[in-house]
């Protein structure tokens, strides 16, 4: 097999996913402090379920990541825990010990597809909002 496949005890694997989420009511809440912080703790965050972001970028209403996730790993939780694990560390940004009481930073949904051939169009089409933005990348 190439290169391009990653391995696992019993198997090799190619499973990358364009995935979206926004904050709350689509709240502009993605910039500034926050925003310095989010590339890396995502990155963090990731590694820790043995996953990869191949490329990302954060809008301040929205969040757009390439991400490699292994197959024993639903993307659902995946996801579910990097929103999770960011809105604690979000909060704590913003100088609360505790995650934020009754309020919650992301909107419940997701969008996710999976990349195949095209990955090569979906990174340049990240690269492209961040031209459009002029920072963000992560």
């Amino acid at each position: 097999m190439s290169n391009l496949y990653q391995s696992l005890s019993h198997s090799k694997w190619d499973c990358k996913y364009h995935v979206v989420f926004i904050p709350k009511r689509r709240r502009k809440v993605l910039f500034g402090r926050i925003r310095q912080h989010l590339g890396e703790i995502f990155h963090a965050l990731a590694r820790q379920k043995e996953c990869q972001i191949i490329e990302g970028h954060l809008r301040p209403d929205h969040v757009h990541m390439c991400i490699a996730i292994p197959p024993k790993y639903p993307v659902a939780s995946v996801i579910g825990f990097l929103k999770g694990k960011r809105a604690i560390a979000v909060a704590r940004l913003c100088g609360r010990e505790r995650n934020f009481t009754g309020e919650h930073l992301w909107a419940r949904g997701y969008a996710v597809s999976t990349v195949g051939f095209e990955r090569e169009q979906i990174r340049q089409y990240i690269r492209d909002q961040e031209e459009a933005d002029g920072a963000g990348r992560f």
